[in-house]
């Protein structure tokens, strides 16, 4: 499987409110170099809440087009890669195929799966639609992000290897239904938070969840506001 376009993007203001967001990704053709936080031609309009060591990459699915086209329309975004604000386009690998703690090397460098994305609010603007960020969430189709192992360079086209798997049963898709579907399986809380790769963000909610038996609060994220 490879990676059929890296993108980047800069920071520009989005929607009415002007917000500072880089969601707007564009291809980047040869080689990119990754460090700690991503690739360093890229930008994050709020390091509070993207970016960082724990989500230095994100991978999205362009599996995941046709069936949005279907979903909202024929929307000009959904020509080509980067609607979603991904660092990584690639055909044949989504959520079901990807778990947490997943390894890959990718041109000189070693990637890990660190968790899957939360959809926020700012999607809701990129694509006119006023309830994206709520459809991403409910699709399942959210991507993942990485963090970077070992530093290198990447290059669209590059195959991307699976070096190691160290959560198999969790995938991605799973951590989703656990955290947004079937919300209060207390079973299902207790094993998230057994699990020792999963992300600690989520594990805190599992523990949360089953300590008060209430879901969390989630639209400040969706909507942005309180």
């Amino acid at each position: 499987m490879r990676v059929t376009e890296i993108l980047a993007g800069k920071v520009e203001p989005l929607g009415e409110r002007q917000a500072p967001s880089a969601i707007a990704k564009v291809p980047v053709t040869g080689k990119v170099r990754v460090g700690p936080e991503g690739l360093e031609c890229d930008a994050q309009g709020d390091r509070k809440v993207h970016g960082g060591p724990e989500k230095a990459i994100h991978h999205y699915a362009f599996d995941h087009y046709a069936a949005w086209r279907a979903r909202i329309g024929d929307n000009p975004l959904l020509q080509q890669p980067g609607a979603f604000g991904e660092n990584f386009s690639s055909l044949g690998l989504t959520e079901k195929d990807v778990a947490v703690g997943d390894t890959f090397r990718l041109g000189s460098t070693v990637l890990q799966v660190s968790q899957g994305r939360q959809p926020c609010w700012k999607l809701n603007y990129r694509f006119g639609v006023p309830d994206m960020s709520m459809q991403v969430q409910q699709s399942g189709m959210t991507g993942w992000y990485y963090r970077v192992l070992e530093a290198g360079e990447v290059e669209a086209g590059d195959e991307l290897l699976l070096i190691d798997r160290v959560e198999p049963l969790w995938t991605i898709e799973r951590l989703w239904r656990a955290l947004f579907v079937d919300t209060m399986n207390l079973d299902e809380l207790a094993a998230l938070i057994a699990a020792p790769h999963l992300p600690e963000k989520q594990r805190i909610y599992a523990e949360r969840r089953l300590a008060t038996r209430k879901v969390e609060s989630w639209k400040k994220r969706l909507t942005g506001s309180e």
